[in-house]
């Protein structure tokens, strides 16, 4: 087999940024590819269903998303991921802005060849 087309697990931090929020008992992300060849992986690779197995341990409720193909980026929903809210919540860290750098560690499946386009090709203009 060709090795740029052997199947390989990397982390979604290696191709994306995020950012999190929360609201009462909701998470919401913002995942944004940096161009057009890291969207492409993004859109394929991060589905509600994968994100709901990544964040099982600790969430019991249903992942929501919604593509945004314009801004290189997806909205995604937790429900119900803070045991009821910041204030009722047991864990350490209590709120969804945190939550954003436990997405970027997902792994993701990608050919060697669609990670090399992903971080060779330029970054959109909005991208610092």
């Amino acid at each position: 087999m060709n090795p740029s087309m052997e199947r390989m697990h990397i982390p979604l931090a290696r191709i994306a940024h995020a950012r999190s929020g929360d609201k009462a008992d909701w998470v919401d992300f913002g995942l944004f590819a940096r161009n057009e060849a890291g969207w492409r992986l993004i859109e394929r690779e991060v589905t509600a269903q994968r994100v709901q197995a990544h964040f099982a341990p600790w969430l019991p409720g249903e992942v929501l998303l919604w593509p945004l193909p314009r801004l290189l980026a997806l909205k995604l929903v937790l429900k119900d991921a803070l045991q009821g809210g910041g204030a009722r919540n047991l864990r350490q860290d209590n709120l969804g802005k945190a939550m954003a750098g436990a997405l970027l560690r997902m792994d993701i499946t990608v050919t060697q060849a669609e990670l090399d386009e992903a971080l060779q090709s330029p970054t959109v203009a909005w991208w610092p």
